[in-house]
């Protein structure tokens, strides 16, 4: 996609732009955002045992944990 610099364009420019947008849009499904926050959380909830995002990594197995004793140079 180019980069368009909005700014130098016409003002008939801008609208065909606009119109190209809302072309795109008006096809797509919507759903309301009480439905989709419901149906996340129960995604969230169902998979809680196995997500690390939501338990936690156990420090035997976080590859980002902090090593005391910091760096070595030899």
């Amino acid at each position: 996609m180019p980069i368009v610099d909005v700014e130098n364009l016409t003002d008939l420019d801008k609208a065909k732009m606009e119109l190209e947008q809302k072309k795109k849009e008006v096809p797509l499904e919507r759903a309301l955002l009480s439905k989709g926050c419901t149906e996340f959380m129960e995604a969230v909830q169902a998979t809680a045992d196995e997500d690390p995002l939501v338990k936690g990594i156990p420090e035997a197995t976080n590859p980002f944990k902090e090593i005391k004793g910091g760096c070595v140079i030899c």
